[in-house]
């Protein structure tokens, strides 16, 4: 082992460490009768900065990363590579308004253990608007753990969803969206872009799923 790699063997060591009490806290808080939505908030937000300051490490002294690839909040105290700093540019005089959308497929193994973790999530990070009506199926379930995860698609990163291809498109557009002229079934014409407003970046995403497993099973059970 390298002599720089050894000397901060205890540093990653109290690292783990603080991951390990900000987990056994978060459990606490959630697993209470009298919990807020406050103190859960809190002991997420602590787990995920001790998380994060880990996988730093285990990077840095390593080269390795931890399995779960946990990111900083935002607005948080965390400086992620994409953090600015306290010498930002001016704005520009006429600033640009883009659009980014992406579209992410994702297999689902089993509806009932992904109705399961959504739950789980509902539970851990309470919607202060939500109405406590049950779950009623995947749709459902995807937005309570994109609630749970800071709307992000990171938190659809989980063994119950399965990640196939996905697309990222930038346009450069005139108008940001108004939701209110946006009606229940008019959610794909929300996401039509024309002409007038011209793709500006474009980004693959290929899963490593093997869509020929898939093929040979469905040929086995055919026999």
């Amino acid at each position: 082992m390298p002599h720089d790699t050894a000397s901060r063997v205890p540093e990653v060591a109290a690292a783990l460490e603080a991951v390990i009490v900000a987990t056994r806290r978060h459990l606490d808080v959630i697993a209470a009768e009298t919990r807020g939505d406050a103190e859960v908030w809190a002991a997420y937000v602590a787990l995920n900065e001790a998380s994060v300051a880990y996988d730093r490490l285990i990077d840095e002294v390593y080269g390795e990363a931890t399995p779960w690839d946990p990111r900083p909040l935002p607005g948080g105290d965390g400086e992620g590579p994409w953090a600015g700093g306290d010498d930002l540019a001016e704005p520009d005089g006429q600033p640009v308004i883009i659009s980014v959308r992406q579209r992410r497929d994702y297999l689902v193994p089993s509806q009932a253990a992904l109705m399961r973790i959504a739950e789980a999530a509902r539970e851990a990070v309470p919607d202060p608007e939500d109405d406590g009506s049950p779950l009623t199926g995947i749709g459902d379930a995807v937005l309570e753990l994109l609630h749970a995860g800071g709307g992000t698609l990171s938190a659809l990163e989980i063994e119950e969803l399965t990640p196939l291809d996905g697309l990222v498109v930038v346009n450069e557009i005139a108008a940001s969206i108004d939701l209110d002229a946006v009606g229940n079934g008019g959610e794909d014409a929300a996401f039509v872009m024309g002409g007038e407003q011209p793709v500006v970046g474009r980004l693959d995403e290929r899963s490593n799923y093997d869509y020929d497993d898939e093929d040979e099973e469905e040929e086995d059970e055919g026999e």
